[in-house]
């Protein structure tokens, strides 16, 4: 066993856990609880986030809305729903993750089933690069089309292609946008606050669209 410790998170790794165990500690562990874990072929790692990783993962979660309401977009969040395949021996739990094109797909449904469900159009992670495991790898092969990290105040955007992320500047799901310039806004709301921060957000958007 492995324990690491962020400013923003603690990890725990466990190495050779065989998918039924996984399996058995998410139905153990339950829902309600502030942990997240991750399995990649025998690697399971248990993260439990501090309230800088939540800080910012809210804050973007505000800013996604934001886009949704001023494109017009359906968007269901599903948060840290738990995404796995057994087939592909992964899974993980993201901080955030959002249907958008395919919301109409699973709305209203109580369980995502990868096996039968489109996997979230969107996944966001917060303070990705302190992760044992390669999230990307856990994503692509879930065939998640695109994933936000943000790390140290830098937001960096990544759209699967042919099997892999590749760094993009522009959002594919938000209508191309430069969505990079979310971090200044996000920096702002130490300054100005949440709502101001917002309003701000909103203004860009519109002059963008």
């Amino acid at each position: 066993m492995v324990t690491t410790r962020t400013s923003s998170e603690q990890r725990v790794v466990l190495r050779n856990i065989s998918w039924q165990t996984f399996e058995t500690m998410l139905a153990e562990m339950g829902n309600d609880r502030a942990s997240r874990i991750a399995y990649d072929r025998g690697t399971l790692e248990i993260m439990t986030p501090l309230l800088p990783h939540e800080y910012w993962n809210r804050l973007i979660e505000r800013l996604i809305f934001v886009l949704g309401e001023e494109l017009n977009l359906e968007i269901l969040p599903t948060g840290s729903t738990t995404l796995k395949r057994k087939d592909l021996r992964r899974g993980a739990e993201p901080d955030s993750s959002y249907y958008i094109h395919n919301e109409a797909r699973v709305r209203n449904k109580i369980e995502i089933d990868l096996n039968n469900d489109p996997p979230p159009d969107l996944v966001v992670e917060v303070d990705l690069t302190s992760s044992s495991l390669d999230r990307f790898q856990i994503y692509a092969s879930l065939g998640v089309l695109e994933l936000w990290y943000h790390d140290e105040g830098v937001l960096h955007i990544y759209q699967l292609q042919q099997g892999e992320y590749v760094q993009c500047n522009n959002s594919p799901t938000f209508a191309q946008l430069p969505l990079i310039e979310i971090p200044r806004f996000l920096e702002e709301s130490q300054r100005i606050g949440v709502m101001g921060m917002t309003q701000n957000f909103w203004n860009w958007v519109r002059e963008q669209i």
